[in-house]
């Protein structure tokens, strides 16, 4: 599994339209065998900051599987116009560092 992160910069007229776009172009990631999860985060010290999160099953998966996909086709029209306000886009293997925290509930 792979992670990758896109960080975004969208000025304040534009937010709902950017949302409205990833929720549209989710459709395709959901629909990916190569997509195991994912999840659109704005910034709450900074309105103007959003990251994509999406897990993968792989930097392959990712990057021949679904870019070379009709999942790619019908996702990329969706974001082409934010392209541009992408400030990192960027591939992250995760360490064996993870858990739950104590608020996480159990049982």
């Amino acid at each position: 599994m792979i992670v990758e992160y896109i960080r975004y910069s969208i000025p304040e007229d534009g937010r709902d339209a950017f949302v409205d776009a990833y929720e549209r172009a989710a459709r395709a990631l959901a629909a990916s065998q190569h997509c195991l999860t994912y999840e659109l985060s704005s910034c709450d010290e900074d309105p103007s900051q959003y990251v994509l999160r999406i897990e993968w099953d792989s930097s392959k998966g990712h990057l021949e599987g679904f870019r070379r996909s009709e999942h790619f086709r019908a996702f990329l029209p969706h974001i082409q116009p934010y392209v541009k306000a992408i400030a990192e886009m960027r591939h992250y293997t995760p360490t064996r560092v993870a858990g739950a925290g104590g608020g996480h509930a159990s049982g």
